[in-house]
């Protein structure tokens, strides 16, 4: 016999509880993060967030570019 869920009824749903959303800063401005703006604490800095990766300032480094045939090009 399975024992019984415990658990809130957002953790059985899969969705954190709003003590899940305070737990963590905002990334931007290190006020608690509201559940609206998650994982933000207001629109502002959600903004700033998205206007960081839309304009190159937030980067995900890659292997070096390649030409058809494999090889790698030559920088200079």
């Amino acid at each position: 016999m399975a024992a019984p869920d415990t658990r809130s009824p957002d953790a059985a749903a899969g969705t954190p509880s709003a003590s899940a959303y305070s737990a963590k800063p905002c990334p931007i401005c290190s006020k608690p993060s509201a559940e609206r703006f998650h994982p933000f604490c207001s629109k502002r800095c959600a903004d700033v967030d998205l206007h960081r990766w839309l304009s190159g300032s937030y980067a995900i480094p890659g292997r070096p570019d390649e030409e058809e045939d494999g090889e790698a090009q030559d920088e200079g």
